[in-house]
């Protein structure tokens, strides 16, 4: 691949990462603040089922501040729009999602996450996801594999469905969709250990990354759900996809991530996503 920086030294993505995971820290720390304090009058909607709030809002101003100073030749796609570019897509960007599950923030389910990745046009390059609430720090870059917390994970031995917890998330927008999504779903109940719903695609992601889950599915997701999950995944041995089986996941917003039974999910899913 081409150097992301062709015309200045090439980056040092290790050292990218571990700066990440620092910033992700605090950001979770500050999180974690808010929900002991937060009040449901708080709730905006930007959408139909699309909640935000000022945590999202704030969360989202205190990185982009750090990671400007980190890396101010980047540009920026973020979920609140707080920076107001537009960023150009095949450029360098970090792609950040502050609040990655504030349905469940909101309602004071502990499974939400800071989500930061680093990407050269629609290819990721470094990626963090923090889950505060298990104080769970998951972390890649290109080429130097993925890690918890500092220890190296690896996706789950499994290569068949049958032998498959499979997580998923479930839309809240374009539900013209909705009736293959639940021909996939009754298909895939019978075929797996079971499907699980977390709310935070990007733990889902890191979830594959480390073995908990053999594989995650989900359309209509955004860049920012899934930057940094996706080089999770690849990173820890697992592969990528959209649902036709190409990689135009990142900015599409339909991805199937697994171990070794990615294909045989791909073909599963395929024969009612047509």
């Amino acid at each position: 691949m081409t150097s992301p920086t062709s015309t200045q030294s090439p980056l040092d993505l290790a050292a990218i990462t571990r700066d990440i995971c620092t910033i992700a820290t605090e950001a979770g720390a500050f999180l974690l603040q808010e929900r002991s304090k937060f009040q449901r009058d708080a709730i905006e909607y930007k959408g139909l089922n699309n909640l935000v709030s000022y945590v999202d809002k704030e969360t989202e101003k205190q990185l982009v501040a750090r990671l400007n100073q980190l890396l101010p030749q980047a540009g920026f796609i973020t979920e609140e729009g707080t920076t107001g570019q537009d960023a150009d897509q095949t450029a360098l960007n970090w792609i950040i999602d502050p609040l990655d599950g504030t349905a469940n923030f909101i309602h004071g389910l502990p499974v939400f996450s800071v989500s930061i990745g680093l990407a050269q046009g629609s290819t990721p390059i470094a990626g963090v996801v923090y889950d505060p609430n298990r104080d769970e720090c998951f972390s890649a870059w290109q080429g130097g594999g993925a890690y918890c917390n500092g220890t190296k994970i690896s996706v789950s031995p499994a290569t068949q469905l049958g032998e498959s917890l499979i997580a998923t998330g479930f839309p809240y927008y374009q539900f013209d969709q909705m009736h293959k999504y639940l021909q996939i779903l009754e298909s895939l109940m019978q075929k797996t250990h079971g499907l699980r719903r977390l709310g935070s695609a990007a733990i889902d992601l890191a979830y594959v990354a480390c073995g908990r889950f053999e594989a995650f599915y989900e359309y209509n997701l955004n860049s920012w759900d899934m930057a940094a999950g996706v080089l999770l995944v690849q990173e820890a041995g697992g592969f990528v996809s959209d649902f036709d089986g190409g990689n135009a996941y990142l900015f599409r917003g339909d991805v199937i991530a697994g171990s070794g039974m990615h294909p045989e999910l791909l073909q599963e899913i395929q024969g009612f996503w047509k």
